[in-house]
């Protein structure tokens, strides 16, 4: 099962930052035993969201030239909010750092405008045939999914209500 936790871009600014909401739905299917009695979103899918967030904003700041983006590490993360269903996740970058292949950035996460999750991350980007050039079919196939994915979050011409 792929867990897509990003359900709108909001705002992006190419090599800089990004919003981004995720919707939390009573049918999320890992909230049956996440509690049982008080659904809430794991934090480490609150997280989750906030690292495909920021590769949302590394592959559109380098035109969709690496096929992965990874997790590296996680810097002072703080939970401050439980995400409960019919609530939103909202969530917002910024680059603070950028060397070759890896990226830190700002994350602070909200809901009804109180701090759920922040911290900082550190994801790398990278291609499949970089490692084993039979695999650049696969980056190939794997850009052009997520491209149309995109093309699904981000409409910059969209009316969003705050």
């Amino acid at each position: 099962m792929r867990f897509s936790l990003v359900d709108q871009i909001l705002t992006l600014e190419k090599g800089k930052s990004i919003t981004a909401v995720k919707n939390l739905s009573l049918a999320e299917e890992y909230l049956q035993d996440h509690f049982p009695g008080f659904a809430v979103m794991p934090g480490v899918m609150m997280v989750e969201s906030i690292v495909q967030a920021g590769a949302w904003l590394m592959r559109y700041t380098n035109d969709f030239e690496y096929s992965t983006i990874l997790l590296k590490q996680t810097k002072a993360i703080r939970f401050n909010s439980f995400v409960t269903p019919g609530k939103q996740l909202k969530v917002s970058l910024s680059i603070q750092k950028w060397e070759e292949n890896l990226c830190t950035l700002k994350a602070t996460s909200e809901v009804e405008g109180e701090t759920a999750v922040s911290g900082r991350i550190v994801l790398e980007q990278f291609n499949l045939r970089d490692k084993t050039p039979s695999m650049a079919e696969n980056d190939a196939d794997r850009v052009k999914d997520l491209q149309t994915q995109f093309g699904q979050l981000w409409n910059p011409n969209r009316q969003t209500a705050s």
